[in-house]
């Protein structure tokens, strides 16, 4: 037993966040389950009772991991591998629901430093050992899950305990993070030193600061703060054949940002144990506001404006007609009725009280110029508030019978519209001839001059085989996505869901350069076998 191997009550390995604060569906939520024919689905196997493959790992790299962590950090118990197993996509937990944990790793390491985990990645590597990096577990893409073939086993290298801010410089205003932080985590650290990321995505309550890095996360405020890859400034690798580190000032010609190079390399290239970060002050007021469009098409052109001319708040999002009326929690009228309530956009605003004044009266006078109407700060503030409850929902819809999912993509904003009717008509066409009607949501979440993101959300009956039906749905996007030539992911990343159409989005030769860097630090392909 390790500290590890804890109680199953402590914990539920595909349930979202924090036990106490479980999601309950709203009496208008209920009602379109009912609309669109969901039917309760089968209670969800025990922990306990769920099938993980038999062990493969050789007893020769179990000892050395044994010696190199402390065999207290090293652990093979049911719960444990169940815990690593995927990450929170819906077919990782209908997956999961239903008692499968086929894709279970062999042990699961804790190291408790970069040392440790370049002994971790050399040991796996002599004894043909696959190893999957492990933070907050968040992947909606399939990035958690291994390929076995041509391996002896598979290890799970969990980060959890490089868990610090190693360091802090206010002159430079930048911070030193371990990759196994959580995010919730980072955010309190920072503040006792009056500063902020500033980076918020959906994911924030579970994920943490390595998986931001290898994935390329957006927050809700990246209009303002920007990407996670636009804070970074440096970082540590870990490697099969040792230790690289990057980022000796903020910006240099000295030959391609190997950087960028390994941000969004989803652990393909190594392994991210720490990163150095731009940070900045605690803002001193946060202001959100609501507002509401006739349509999309004329949100989306505000959106185009402030972020092309300015000005541009923190937050700015856009939801479609369909979106908006569920968030107004009229989702069953959605079915029959979507572009009654118009498209609702929210705005957010933080920093010093004088520019947050005059930005926010600057967007005023803009969004009135072109026909919007403000609903105050009132419904910004109730967006801001219930932000972070909407994963919560997906484990009660996953018990109503509802199959729910999301997908994004970022395209020029010459393209944007077509790609949005694209991406909607391919996967509710690809439902409705599976006999599964669906709701298909979609707001504009990150603004660029150039360009937005698009997010989808998904809602429909399961059928019989959900995993299949889904499967179709994806399929079906992915294809019209690359037909529009958008990009695959703005922020999810590769994983194995997309690793497809992401060969065909780059082409052949740059294939063979990610390839060739692959093969530079990791001969035996031993990290992240899925990516």
């Amino acid at each position: 037993m390790t500290e590890y191997d804890l109680p199953p009550a402590a914990r539920h390995p595909y349930t979202w966040g924090n036990l106490e604060t479980p999601g309950h569906l709203p009496e208008a939520a209920v009602g379109a389950m009912a609309a669109l024919g969901a039917v309760p689905a089968p209670g969800s196997v025990a922990v306990p009772d769920v099938r993980v493959p038999d062990r493969t790992l050789p007893a020769e790299a179990a000892e050395d991991l044994a010696k190199a962590l402390g065999a207290e950090h090293v652990s093979s118990a049911h719960d444990v591998r169940v815990e690593h197993t995927r990450g929170f996509s819906s077919p990782d937990l209908l997956k999961l629901r239903a008692g499968d944990a086929s894709d279970a790793p062999d042990a699961v390491v804790f190291p408790g430093s970069h040392e440790d985990v370049v002994a971790v990645l050399e040991i796996c590597t002599r004894h043909r050992v696959a190893v999957v990096p492990f933070a907050g577990g968040t992947s909606v893409v399939g990035g958690l899950t291994p390929v076995r073939t041509g391996f002896a086993g598979v290890v799970t290298l969990d980060l959890r305990r490089l868990d610090r801010l190693v360091s802090v410089d206010q002159v430079s205003r930048t911070a030193v993070l371990e990759a196994g932080l959580r995010a919730v985590t980072a955010e309190r650290l920072l503040a006792e030193h009056g500063l902020t990321l500033g980076h918020f995505p959906q994911s924030f309550e579970m994920a943490s600061i390595g998986g931001f890095a290898a994935a390329r996360s957006a927050g809700q405020a990246s209009a303002g703060y920007g990407r996670f890859d636009d804070m970074v400034v440096g970082l540590t690798l870990a490697t099969p054949r040792g230790t690289v580190t990057l980022g000796t000032a903020p910006k240099s010609a000295a030959g391609p940002d190997l950087r960028q190079l390994v941000l969004g390399s989803e652990g393909a290239f190594g392994v991210i144990t720490s990163v150095t970060v731009r940070v900045r002050p605690v803002p001193a007021v946060r202001v959100f506001e609501a507002w509401n469009f006739p349509s999309f098409t004329e949100g989306a052109a505000a959106l185009r404006t402030l972020a092309q001319d300015g000005p541009l708040p923190t937050v700015l999002r856009l939801s479609d007609e369909m979106e908006t009326a569920v968030n107004l929690s009229d989702p069953s009228a959605a079915l029959t009725s979507p572009g009654s309530g118009g498209c609702q956009v929210i705005t957010g605003y933080e920093g010093a009280e004088a520019a947050v004044t005059a930005t926010r009266a600057g967007v005023t006078e803009r969004f009135l110029a072109l026909g919007a109407q403000s609903q105050g700060t009132d419904s910004g503030e109730k967006w801001r508030t219930g932000r972070f409850r909407g994963p919560y929902l997906r484990d009660p819809l996953l018990d109503a019978g509802a199959l729910v999912e999301t997908l994004e993509t970022v395209t020029f904003w010459s393209n944007l519209e077509q790609l949005k009717t694209a991406v909607t008509e391919a996967v509710s066409g690809s439902l409705a001839e599976q006999g599964s009607p669906a709701l298909v949501m979609c707001h504009i979440s990150h603004v660029y001059e150039t360009g937005a993101s698009l997010y989808f959300t998904v809602v429909s009956k399961q059928l019989d085989d959900p995993l299949a039906q889904w499967a179709k749905a994806k399929e079906a996007a992915n294809n019209a996505i690359r037909a529009c030539g958008a990009a695959i992911s703005h922020h999810h990343g590769v994983g194995t869901d997309h690793r497809e159409t992401l060969a065909r989005e780059l082409g052949p030769i740059a294939v063979d350069m990610l390839r060739a860097v692959k093969a530079g630090v990791d001969p035996a392909g031993s990290s992240t076998p899925a990516s």
